[in-house]
């Protein structure tokens, strides 16, 4: 990789925010894990646990990535910390967002 090309990646914006299934997600958000057909054991061990979003980051082809820590690690302050083996990412398809706004689909307050 040419210094050219981290010069590049240390220029990306950070992601604020991003809507996966309609549900606005940021740092802090916490969602179920589902990771897709045929990931690695990892995710397989992982699936169905909830975790909290550490950061949204977006690659060289502009998909979107989350960076989250398992609740339930009991490594998760290193995860917090961006230390590997306990920081894991996901696309928007493999998470399912828990923190649901109050008012659910066509819902009003009354």
């Amino acid at each position: 990789m040419h210094e050219s090309d981290w010069n590049f990646l240390e220029g990306r914006p950070q992601l604020e925010s991003v809507s996966c299934n309609g549900v606005q997600l940021r740092a802090g958000s916490r969602v179920r894990l589902w990771p897709r057909s045929g990931a690695d054991i990892m995710d397989i061990a992982l699936k169905g646990k909830v975790a909290m979003i550490e950061a949204i980051e977006q690659d060289y082809e502009e998909k979107i990535h989350v960076a989250v820590v398992i609740d339930d690690d009991p490594g998760r302050d290193l995860g917090l910390l961006r230390q590997p083996g306990h920081r894991f990412f996901y696309s928007l398809e493999e998470i399912e967002p828990l923190d649901l706004p109050e008012n659910g689909p066509g819902e009003t307050d009354a």
